[in-house]
């Protein structure tokens, strides 16, 4: 019986996949209408090399190394051999599908994840000069505090950092805030009365507190020293 084949396109390349006699196809080879490269299903050089564009191996180690996880204990896990595993990160063999299922269960990720190309690291840096300085509320009359932000590029970003300084204010013009989630505040300079609720706290130069933004609190600069901070807050 002679093969029925269609075309499958896969990257640049064009793979013959068919069933029934295969005789013939072993070196239809060459370029097809479009330009691509085709090979035929016996021809599989090129399978090495289409696999190198997906660093499946680099993603599988660090997948591994995320968890703290050694070849060891991957292979009981998996039931792959430590050996073997150890030449699919290093991209000496590549894993059929069945292979890759079985890791891809331990870390709870699709096979999608070997497929598509990993999200850039992110990095954002802030210079000083493009920084912008704000009250912390544009119509109070008197402010309590000037803050800029430290990565307003980055978007979605999993926490906010900004440079606060504080200014002199009376403690009746103390106007209390909350936010869900956590922050940390660490005294650069000067001396600061920080309210949580109801409880006052005296913090100084080289001091830090973390607590729930969730409760209402305020700030005040004690004294006439510049009083600055590093404040960073979680949304929980």
């Amino acid at each position: 019986m002679r093969a029925r084949i269609r075309p499958a396109a896969f990257g640049n390349f064009l793979i013959f996949i068919g069933h029934g006699s295969l005789d013939g196809l072993r070196d239809s080879h060459g370029p097809d209408v479009e330009g691509r490269q085709s090979f035929g299903i016996h021809d599989d050089t090129w399978i090495p090399h289409a696999f190198d564009d997906y660093a499946i191996g680099s993603k599988l180690r660090r997948l591994r190394l995320r968890k703290s996880m050694g070849l060891v204990e991957l292979s009981k896990h998996t039931g792959l051999s430590p050996a073997l595993l150890s030449k699919l990160e290093r991209d000496v063999m590549h894993p059929t599908l069945p292979t890759l299922l079985r890791i891809a269960m331990v870390f709870s990720v699709g096979l999608e994840y070997f497929f598509n190309p990993e999200p850039k690291a992110v990095l954002a840096i802030v210079r000083k000069k493009n920084r912008l300085r704000f009250p912390d509320s544009p119509d109070a009359r008197k402010v309590a505090y000037y803050f800029e932000s430290l990565d307003f590029p980055v978007s979605n970003r999993a926490l906010n950092a900004y440079l606060a300084e504080f200014e002199a204010i009376d403690a009746g013009q103390v106007r209390p805030h909350h936010h869900p989630g956590v922050e940390l505040l660490y005294v650069l300079s000067g001396k600061l009365e920080l309210r949580v609720g109801d409880d006052p706290h005296e913090l100084s130069e080289g001091d830090s507190v973390y607590f729930d933004s969730s409760v209402a609190h305020s700030y005040r600069r004690i004294g006439t020293k510049r009083t600055a901070a590093l404040v960073v807050a979680l949304e929980s």
